[in-house]
């Protein structure tokens, strides 16, 4: 055990693409933690019981873990206690070890895109759309619950995930519709439009943004730009991208872990566009 560093990483699988790491990198650089370290390792829902026994054994030089898919929720029985907002959707992104070995959950992912939304000047909409019934989509909904006064329409695939996506709803305090995936181009004429799908998912729908689009958040950055976010800014509406959110929600897992706030956005943004660069040179 390093008796003034400390230890982080981000779990998941897949986790070779994940950008954590260099975010939160930049971020000790910035901060001076010259003896912390932040890593990635592959670990699916059976293998996280055992790699949190892992880290128990090993000693407490361990801070925190970032987690992705599938363990959002899987960890969720493994876990102390969690914080209101990882209640509200049943999906855990953080996790902070304490002095005394409790390990305490957390959601950066709905704060994080409030903030990223917030940067571009959304504060306030009057309805919104949400493409896609996912554990993102769910996220989405609750960061809708604090910045949309109206309806919000989801637009699904099957009727499995419509009745989700209202239950979300109902747990969340937001008027949900739901639409079939069939009339997603209707989407598109919302004030807020937020996308939540696999890669390639939303491409047909480049053709149908409207003459003066209002704002998209797109929750993909690679490949970036998305042939969507690609006709919108070209129609002159307002983009906020995969990197904002991935961005504003690792400084706020940051400030979690190391105690220190505000962190740097600015060389943790600059970090992640260099890195996804390199990855298209």
């Amino acid at each position: 055990m390093n008796p003034t560093g400390r230890r982080a990483a981000v779990l998941g699988s897949p986790i070779a693409h994940s950008l954590s790491p260099v975010l939160h990198r930049a971020a000790y650089r910035e901060l001076g933690l010259a003896d912390w370290s932040y890593d990635r390792f592959e670990v699916d829902e059976d293998g996280i019981a055992p790699f949190l026994e892992k880290l128990a054994a090993s000693g407490g030089d361990w801070a925190g873990l970032s987690l992705t898919m599938p363990l959002k929720r899987a960890v969720i029985p493994l876990l102390d206690e969690i914080g209101d907002t990882a209640a509200s959707v049943g999906a855990v992104n953080t996790v902070v070890f304490t002095g005394d070995g409790r390990r305490l959950g957390d959601n950066t992912d709905i704060p994080g895109m409030i903030a990223a939304l917030r940067e571009r000047g959304v504060e306030s909409v009057p309805s919104a759309a949400v493409l896609g019934a996912g554990a993102t989509a769910s996220s989405a909904l609750a960061a809708l619950a604090r910045i949309c006064t109206g309806e919000v329409t989801a637009y699904v695939r099957s009727r499995e995930r419509a009745e989700e996506m209202r239950g979300w709803g109902e747990r969340l305090g937001v008027e949900v519709a739901t639409a079939d995936w069939a009339d997603a181009p209707r989407a598109l004429a919302a004030p807020l439009v937020i996308a939540t799908t696999p890669a390639g998912t939303t491409d047909a729908l480049a053709g149908a943004v409207p003459e003066r689009p209002g704002t998209l958040f797109d929750v993909l950055y690679e490949p970036w730009p998305t042939p969507l976010a690609a006709a919108w800014a070209e129609r002159g509406g307002r983009v906020v991208g995969g990197l904002d959110l991935l961005v504003h929600q690792a400084v706020l897992q940051v400030e979690l872990m190391t105690g220190r706030s505000p962190a740097p956005l600015a060389a943790m943004r600059a970090a992640g566009e260099t890195a996804l660069a390199a990855r298209t040179a």
